[in-house]
C-alpha cells in the first residue's frame, strides 16, 4: 500500500510515521476524485477518523489537480493541537458545535459532505443524548445540505449477531439492532433515507466495522490485554477489522456512488479473525503468556464487505500485517488512546 511500511524493518517509529501512512492517497482514490469538482465539508472532523480522513482528502485532491477546491473540517475542536495540525495541512478548520442552537446556514456550502458525528460510549446511561446525536442531528444536516452528496458513517451494529461461519451480514439483510446505540444508529440511517426519498438528496450509508489506527481499535484492545497479562475474553470469538487508511479512502470514494436511491455499503476487512488465534499471535510477537476467559458464543457481529471489494478493491494491508504492526507499536510503548472499543459487548450497552 502506498505510504505504508510493508516489511518488519519498516514498522512505524512515531505517530508522524503512522499519520503519513494513513494520509497518503492511493492512485485509485486520486483517479476517482479527479472526476469531480467542488469543495468538501467533513462534519465531525475532530473525532478518531476525522483528522486523517481530512488530510487524506486534501492530499488526494491536490494530486487529482483539484488544489483549488477547499476541504472544510467542522468540529468543536476541543483539542487545539488537532485544529493546528489540520490547518498546517491546508485543511480549513471550522470550529462549530453541531449540537448547539447555532444557525447551520453559517456552515460552508459544498457539493460533497461527509457526516462522521456519532455518540456511542455512554449511550446506555444517557440514551436521549445518543438519539439526539445519532438520529436528530442528521435531520438538521440533511436539510442544510439537501442539494449535496452526503456520505454518512454508520455501523455494523445495525445488524443482528450472526453465526461465525455465516460469512457475515450483507447490505440487503434486515437490520436488527441491539441496544440504544445501535437503534439510534439505524435511526440515523432512516433520517438520511427520508431526505433521499422526500427531497432527492443523494446519500451513501457506510456501515463500518472496526477501523484499525494502532492508537486504538480492536487489535489495540486485544494486544494491550495480552501485554498486561490479563485474560482475553473469548465470548465474542470472531471479529472483523480493517486498516483505517483503506476505510478513509472508501468513505471518500463512496461519495461518487451517493444516490437518491440510497447507496448502502459494508466496510470492513476480508478476514474473519478468530479472537483466540489473534491473542496467541500477540503472545508470540510480544513474548508473553496468554490467558483466556470464557467460551466462544455461536454468534458474532460480522459484516460481509464483498460489495465494497468489488467496487474499490481489497485493502492494501492484510490483517496479519496489522497484527504485526500493532504488536510492534505496543512493544515500543507508542501512544494509545486509552479508550477501549468495547467490541466484545453483546447486550448493546455501551
Amino acid at each position: 500500500m502506498t505510504g505504508a511500511p510493508n516489511r518488519k524493518a519498516d514498522m512505524f517509529r512515531s505517530e508522524h510515521d503512522l499519520e503519513q501512512a494513513l494520509t497518503t492517497p492511493r492512485p485509485e482514490l486520486v483517479a476517482d476524485l479527479a472526476e469531480g469538482s467542488g469543495d468538501l465539508v467533513i462534519l465531525g472532523a475532530g473525532g478518531k477518523m476525522g483528522p486523517t480522513l481530512s488530510v487524506l482528502a486534501r492530499r488526494a485532491l491536490d494530486e487529482a489537480g483539484r488544489g483549488g477546491d477547499t476541504v472544510y473540517a467542522v468540529s468543536r475542536f476541543g483539542d487545539a493541537a488537532t485544529r493546528e495540525r489540520l490547518a498546517a495541512e491546508r485543511v480549513v478548520p471550522v470550529p462549530f458545535d453541531l449540537l448547539s442552537d447555532a444557525d447551520f446556514a453559517e456552515l460552508p456550502d459544498a457539493p460533497s459532505v461527509i457526516f462522521m458525528v456519532g455518540a456511542k460510549f455512554g449511550a446506555a446511561t444517557n440514551s436521549s443524548w445518543a438519539w439526539e446525536v445519532n438520529a436528530a442531528l442528521p435531520d438538521r444536516v440533511a436539510r442544510r445540505y439537501r442539494d449535496s452528496a452526503i456520505s454518512a458513517l454508520s455501523t455494523g451494529n445495525v445488524y443482528p449477531f450472526v453465526p461465525s461461519a455465516s460469512g457475515g451480514s450483507v447490505e440487503s439483510d434486515t437490520p436488527a439492532p441491539v441496544g440504544e446505540y445501535a437503534m439510534s444508529c439505524l435511526g440515523r440511517e432512516r433520517v438520511f433515507e427520508f431526505a433521499a426519498v422526500t427531497r432527492g438528496t443523494r446519500v451513501s450509508l457506510v456501515r463500518l466495522n472496526y477501523a484499525i489506527d494502532l492508537r486504538y481499535g480492536v487489535l489495540a484492545d486485544i494486544g494491550s490485554t495480552v501485554l498486561a497479562g490479563a485474560p482475553v475474553d473469548l465470548t465474542t470469538g470472531t471479529v472483523n477489522v480493517v486498516w483505517q487508511g483503506y476505510a478513509n479512502e472508501v468513505v471518500l470514494r463512496s461519495l461518487g456512488h451517493a444516490s437518491d436511491a440510497v447507496f448502502t455499503l459494508n466496510l470492513t476487512g476480508p478476514e474473519q479473525l478468530g479472537v483466540r488465534r489473534v491473542a496467541e499471535r500477540f503472545g508470540e510477537l510480544l513474548d508473553t503468556e496468554v490467558a483466556f476467559a470464557g467460551e466462544p458464543a455461536p454468534t458474532a457481529l460480522l459484516n460481509d464487505a464483498g460489495r465494497c471489494f468489488e467496487l474499490f478493491g481489497y485493502p492494501g494491508v492484510p490483517a496479519g500485517t496489522l497484527i504485526e504492526w500493532q504488536a510492534d507499536w505496543l512493544r515500543q510503548g507508542l501512544p494509545t488512546s486509552g479508550k477501549p472499543t468495547k467490541w466484545a459487548v453483546r447486550d448493546g450497552r455501551f
